[in-house]
């Protein structure tokens, strides 16, 4: 299973985007709220019912754990940080655009990998910054804003299914 973690004040076209183009794709995905509620408020008044609250699901199902944008509001979850180092160590698969990079650079995620993120949060990349519009390191895959939404969930669907699907969701959406 693959899932995709929201708080208050996550990039919406982001996460929308998304989720829509993967589940396009017929790629099984789960929105998860961070907040303790399903409600999730966005950062520019869109706010989505999540799948699932954090605490209520199993993880140990998990393939790819998918990080939107917002700020860096999701490394402050302790439980979700765990979560993304032991998936890490198990070189299970994460994606993370925007500032959210930032979070994963924190965790010590990136070391040995490149990456890319939004103008301004390169610091917290170090050695692994390595600019670009989306990257693709070993495990880890990471873009750098809003506007690379597409590009990067036509490369999560790559990732996950393989290219002929993401072709046919890319006819398909008029990319």
């Amino acid at each position: 299973m693959n899932y995709l973690f929201l708080d208050n004040g996550f990039e919406e076209i982001e996460a929308v985007t998304t989720i829509d183009l993967l589940r396009r794709a017929q790629v099984e995905l789960i929105t998860v709220s961070m907040t303790g509620s399903l409600l999730v408020n966005g950062a520019h008044g869109i706010n989505i019912n999540a799948d699932k609250i954090f605490e209520d699901v199993d993880f140990s199902d998990a393939n790819m754990l998918i990080l939107p944008g917002g700020g860096t509001m999701l490394g402050d979850h302790d439980n979700l940080c765990q979560l993304l180092v032991s998936h890490n160590e198990a070189e299970g698969l994460i994606a993370a655009i925007c500032a959210a990079p930032a979070v994963l650079g924190r965790l010590g995620i990136l070391k040995g990998k490149q990456a890319t993120c939004y103008p301004g949060f390169q610091d917290a990349l170090g050695e692994s910054y390595v600019g670009g519009l989306v990257v693709e390191s070993k495990n880890i895959i990471t873009a750098k804003g809003p506007g690379l939404s597409s590009d990067f969930a036509f490369c999560l669907i790559e990732k996950l299914v393989g290219e002929e699907v993401a072709d046919q969701v890319y006819d398909a959406a008029q990319y």
